[in-house]
């Protein structure tokens, strides 16, 4: 019996000084390494007090956007982004608003055809995968919604091959942490680069109550399985 529990105990040592590899999902991409925020409303404020504050059109400006491009609102949520970039990229334009909660999706379709709003279109997407079509985009917004992102190394590694040559990923969140809402911008950095990405420029946005950050793609993409989760 002696021999058998030293044995036992042996293993359970050895055990102690493995590390447990990190938990990845069924594509081979980490799993985020801190809090998901729970999505808890279409809406991260109201789309008056937006307007008042000048959010959208701080953000637009910021971003570069002008007539013609094509763009994404990923968590479109009730539309207050989505409309107005509708509006800023014009006629010539396109916008693609998603969202994963098919009832956010559904209302938003049905903003869209009360305002005819025609330039703009809706799709469910998933939380690993925005599935928008590949190569057509200029500039991809993400607002408000990152802390929320239950896979973001596999989401954004997707999105890579949505942006055009040049495109850029646009991120406004609070500087906080992601369990409260927000996204303190080293981590966002960390998880960006881990996916892929290089930033392309960075400001303060008191209009949206925190910051916005720009990304660009690097050459070539990482490998799912070589990407580690970053750590607050």
């Amino acid at each position: 019996m002696r021999k058998i529990g030293l044995s036992a105990l042996a293993l359970l040592l050895a055990a102690c000084g493995q590390a447990a590899p990190p938990a990845r999902d069924a594509s081979g991409f980490p799993l985020p390494d801190r809090p998901v925020a729970s999505i808890v409303s279409a809406a991260w404020s109201n789309e008056p007090d937006r307007e008042r504050a000048g959010e959208a059109s701080a953000v637009i400006r910021a971003a570069g956007l002008t007539p013609g491009m094509t763009v994404a609102d990923i968590g479109a949520g009730e539309g207050y982004y989505t409309v107005a970039l509708a509006k800023a990229v014009g006629p010539k334009g396109r916008v693609v608003a998603e969202d994963i909660v098919a009832s956010y999706a559904s209302a938003l379709q049905r903003r869209l055809r009360d305002e005819k709003i025609a330039n703009a279109e809706v799709v469910l997407g998933a939380p690993d995968d925005a599935k928008l079509p590949a190569g057509r985009f200029d500039r991809i917004f993400l607002v408000h919604m990152y802390h929320e992102i239950a896979q973001p190394y596999g989401l954004l590694w997707r999105l890579r091959a949505s942006l055009k040559p040049g495109g850029r990923i646009v991120i406004v969140d609070a500087d906080r942490a992601t369990q409260r809402h927000g996204t303190p911008p080293k981590l966002l950095a960390c998880e960006l680069a881990a996916a892929g990405y290089r930033p392309a420029g960075f400001r303060a946005m008191p209009e949206a109550g925190g910051y916005l950050a720009m990304f660009e793609t690097t050459e070539p993409a990482p490998a799912p399985a070589k990407i580690k989760a970053c750590h607050p």
